[in-house]
């Protein structure tokens, strides 16, 4: 397996496995797929901030970070995602990943990292208590999809040591 950054010409595979997640899974709360020119567009905006894992089966998973809130005084705090296909699951891809998210966020001067997990996802919830990321935050029934009202779990971890 190997991990490496994310470029334009990725936009169709990985909008292909984001977009699956967002159909077949309440892990995200939205019900908008992602366009090839959305997904490419992303892909540019967020240059080290991008990565795909990609094994002899092909795309493997992907993790992303952006801005947390807009406006300056959120500045160094980022959301990550982190999505896999579902045979990589529990092969540790998942964690390769995230050190590369995590070691690039700190790079790019950014302190703590935050996940946002749907209730419905206690793998995603498990997998980022075993990584240092501690609940902050339990909002009760703050997402609707496929008709249930889902809890948002708001975890975080600090990516740099100042």
């Amino acid at each position: 397996m190997i991990i490496r950054a994310a470029v334009e010409t990725d936009a169709a595979q990985v909008a292909e496995l984001w977009n699956g997640m967002i159909r077949d899974t309440l892990a995200t709360f939205t019900t908008e797929e992602w366009s090839e020119a959305a997904m490419a567009a992303r892909i540019a905006q967020r240059q080290g901030a991008f990565w795909l894992a990609e094994d002899a089966q092909g795309l493997a998973g992907v993790v992303t970070f952006g801005p947390f809130r807009p406006g300056p005084g959120y500045a160094m705090t980022v959301e990550h995602s982190v999505i896999l296909r579902a045979s990589a699951q529990g092969r540790g891809v998942a964690d390769r990943l995230m050190d590369r998210a995590e070691a690039g966020a700190s790079a790019l001067g950014h302190r703590v990292m935050v996940a946002a997990i749907s209730g419905a996802n206690p793998r995603a919830i498990a997998f980022h208590a075993r990584r240092g990321f501690r609940q902050t935050g339990h909002m009760p029934q703050v997402g609707f999809k496929a008709g249930q009202w889902l809890d948002l779990i708001l975890m975080q971890k600090s990516v740099s040591a100042s």
